[in-house]
């Protein structure tokens, strides 16, 4: 019998693609390196909200009690008046895992000095894990890399679905695995 297929949410925050003036590139960004990494089944679904601590924290509430695995959040964690991805996620995650968001701006430093003006950040609610990311497909592709190796393990640890990676890509990390 195969595996069950990994759930995958991916919610794009950003006011002008939510209302159609701007194509949503982090979303597709996203899901694309998710697919070129994983080797393991995974359903991907994808849904853009506007800007907003409260909207984004009941998008990303439904995600996780509707049953996602992970989600990967793409916007909204700027220093603007509306980037409230953060304080969305503080509000609704059972606890937040920091070092996720501290690889992900040392990583992206050595790239850009405005890494140290973004709010990159990691949380568990139930068995679901939140990672947000910046809203550029580059630097989305720079977070990633830098903490990828220790998602499968963190959803092993959660009791979420189970996902493998190609380890050309990103070499997942489980103890006692070598």
């Amino acid at each position: 019998m195969p595996p069950e297929a990994a759930r995958i949410a991916i919610l794009t925050v950003s006011d002008r693609a939510a209302r159609g003036e701007y194509a949503d590139l982090g979303g597709p960004a996203a899901e694309d390196w998710v697919r070129a990494t994983l080797t393991s089944p995974v359903t991907v679904v994808r849904q853009i909200v506007a800007d907003g601590r409260e909207n984004v924290a009941d998008a990303m509430r439904a995600l996780a009690d509707g049953g996602a695995d992970l989600v990967l959040v793409t916007g909204g964690t700027g220093p603007a008046p509306r980037d409230r991805t953060p304080e969305a996620l503080a509000d609704i995650m059972d606890f937040d895992l920091p070092g996720f968001g501290e690889e992900m701006r040392r990583a992206s430093l050595a790239e850009v000095p405005t890494a140290i003006l973004s709010r990159q950040s990691a949380g568990v609610r139930g068995r679901t894990l939140f990672i947000t990311l910046p809203g550029k497909p580059a630097a989305i592709a720079t977070c990633l890399h830098a903490v990828f190796a220790a998602v499968p393990y963190c959803l092993d640890l959660i009791g979420a679905g189970r996902i493998e990676t190609d380890p050309a890509r990103s070499k997942a990390f489980r103890p006692g695995s070598g």
